[in-house]
């Protein structure tokens, strides 16, 4: 009950932040659906989309990696510097190599002058976002909350102001991003505030022991890049390709339900769940209680909301996008039931995440997508749209029994061996 409550008390603290991230999204994605146009929706999710694989490195490897070693020492200490000045360097390489491979194989979509921007817009944010994690792990999550306000308000008002002045689609897209960059200057200002500039100047080169530390978080965040948001993209991409927009935005209404489940629940773990995780790695058998106990919360709370949802599911559709995306209605309940599924074992890949297990991770991510391929490969070409959902659901229900069987059935071995090693049979 104890790691309940500090789960349950740690996600009310940021309560705020999630919420002002998900009214942002929600907003967003509804000026979109009435505003942008047949496929408007599809395409900001695309280009969000894209982001996310700018932004999967820095974020799911860097940060990741840094939240973890940060969390013990003391803000402004030398090797806190040193841990966080690595990272800063880091992010800015690889936000800088995204962007030569998108100006090499963007196309003419993608001339040197857009491609500039947007990478020097998405270097603003990769580097707010490491700034508040690095918030986060010194304990200051008013700093952290009032980040995301701010992010998610200036990426809004961004997109509604340049909608209103009848900008075309694609400088829409830039100014949402580029609306967001704007906070790099706030994320400053809360770090040294809360004194984790303290002492710190730029390094020329970054520390080899911190770097090192880093490379296991960063194997393990290529996976999820390779084999989620990449696979992810290119789906998006096939579908824009071979059906209508008024239909592929049908199936990204839907889509975009499960992209704001995701961001809250998203928030929540890496937040709350994955810090707690991070500082209980000296007790593994703690660790695992809290594992357990945050599944089954989730469990629960996430069917009852999940269900709500489904059950309001045609008024919902209409209200959060256009009416006329409520005819999405029926391809809602495998898309839910598969991020319920998402979401469980999500719990379980980070117990693999924390203690820096890439081998495990990979195999994880991986298998993950060659299902997903298989899956689509054989539901698309029969049923359309609908075998994308379908699709959804069969792949995230197996990962999740498999991470349950792998994470229980662990613990069952572990006490047999326990029990054959101490109490030997008598001779």
């Amino acid at each position: 009950m104890a790691h309940l409550r500090t789960f349950v008390r740690g996600s009310a603290g940021t309560g705020v932040a999630v919420a002002a991230r998900a009214a942002g999204a929600l907003l967003l994605s509804k000026a979109m659906a009435l505003y942008g146009g047949p496929g408007g929706l599809t395409q900001l999710a695309q280009f969000q989309s894209l982001m996310g694989l700018f932004g999967a490195l820095p974020t799911d490897g860097v940060q990741a990696g840094v939240v973890a070693h940060l969390a013990p020492l003391r803000p402004g200490g030398a090797r806190h510097r040193l841990w966080l000045g690595t990272a800063l360097w880091l992010t800015a390489l690889l936000v800088g190599a995204g962007g030569g491979l998108l100006l090499a194989l963007g196309g003419a979509a993608w001339p040197v002058g857009r491609t500039a921007v947007f990478t020097a817009a998405m270097g603003l944010v990769c580097g707010q976002a490491l700034l508040g994690a690095a918030l986060l792990a010194a304990g200051r999550r008013g700093a952290y909350v009032a980040l995301a306000v701010v992010l998610s308000a200036l990426g809004t008002a961004a997109v509604a102001g340049l909608l209103a002045v009848g900008q075309p689609l694609g400088r829409v897209l830039l100014g949402y991003v580029g609306g967001q960059a704007l906070t790099f200057g706030l994320a400053l200002g809360l770090a040294d505030r809360a004194g984790l500039l303290r002492g710190w100047r730029a390094r020329p080169r970054p520390s080899r022991v911190a770097l090192r530390g880093l490379l296991k978080f960063l194997l393990m965040a290529a996976g999820t890049l390779l084999f989620g948001r990449a696979v992810d993209y290119a789906v998006r991409a096939y579908l824009i390709a071979h059906f209508a927009p008024a239909a592929t935005d049908l199936w990204q209404a839907v889509a975009r339900v499960s992209d704001n489940s995701t961001l809250v629940v998203g928030a929540v773990l890496s937040t709350v769940f994955y810090p707690r995780l991070a500082a209980l790695a000296p007790a593994p058998a703690e660790q695992r209680r809290y594992v357990g106990a945050v599944a089954g919360l989730l469990a629960v709370g996430l069917g009852a909301g999940f269900g709500l949802l489904f059950y309001f599911r045609s008024g919902l559709l209409a209200l959060l996008f256009a009416p006329r995306l409520a005819a999405a209605a029926p391809l809602l309940a495998p898309q839910l039931l598969g991020d319920w599924a998402k979401f469980l074992s999500w719990v379980f890949q980070y117990a693999l995440l924390v203690r820096a297990r890439p081998g495990p991770y990979l195999a994880v991510q991986a298998g993950s997508a060659v299902l997903y391929a298989g899956l689509l490969a054989g539901l698309l070409p029969a049923l359309g749209l609908p075998g994308v959902v379908l699709a959804h659901a069969a792949r995230y229900g197996l990962l999740a029994l498999g991470c349950v069987g792998w994470f229980y059935g662990r613990g069952f071995y572990s006490k047999i061996n326990r029990l054959l090693y101490t109490n030997p049979p008598p001779k």
